[in-house]
């Protein structure tokens, strides 16, 4: 019992506290952030790819269109595909025809392999024809830059 006794006041056991903050740190938020944008940055590019076909190149223009088009996909095996469904050449014109009936007026972008047959993308164009999906075009890629 020989040594010194410490003992505190109410007084002294408020100098050992915080004072409270006034501010927010967000760097952890900034962090968040940061990597979000990069995860996004990386995938959006991914999310718009469609279905992948080799598109001939040629000189064209720019579509400046008001309404999103329809578009089919011809592949170099054969395959069609409305937007990034695969259809059946059976229901091939019974597909465009209730596309005709919910949105008249749709443009129709072709997008055709440019190793496909001939005679594959003639006939996506005569099912168009068929259904009343008259206001069709070709996409083509530029050529490459020499």
């Amino acid at each position: 019992m020989g040594g010194p006794v410490l003992t505190t006041s109410p007084r002294n056991r408020r100098s050992f506290k915080r004072p409270p903050m006034g501010e927010i740190n967000v760097t952890p938020f900034v962090d968040v952030m940061l990597v979000l944008l990069v995860v996004f940055m990386i995938s959006a590019p991914l999310m718009t790819q469609g279905i992948q076909v080799a598109l001939p190149q040629v000189e064209n223009t720019q579509i400046n269109e008001k309404m999103e088009p329809i578009q089919v996909t011809i592949k170099r095996a054969g395959e069609v595909y409305v937007q990034e469904r695969k259809i059946e050449r059976k229901d091939m014109v019974d597909t465009l025809k209730a596309i005709q009936s919910q949105k008249p007026g749709t443009q129709i972008l072709v997008r055709a392999d440019k190793d496909a047959a001939y005679g594959q993308v003639m006939e996506v164009m005569s099912a168009l024809q068929v259904a009343g999906l008259v206001d069709v075009g070709l996409i083509t890629e530029p050529p490459a830059s020499k």
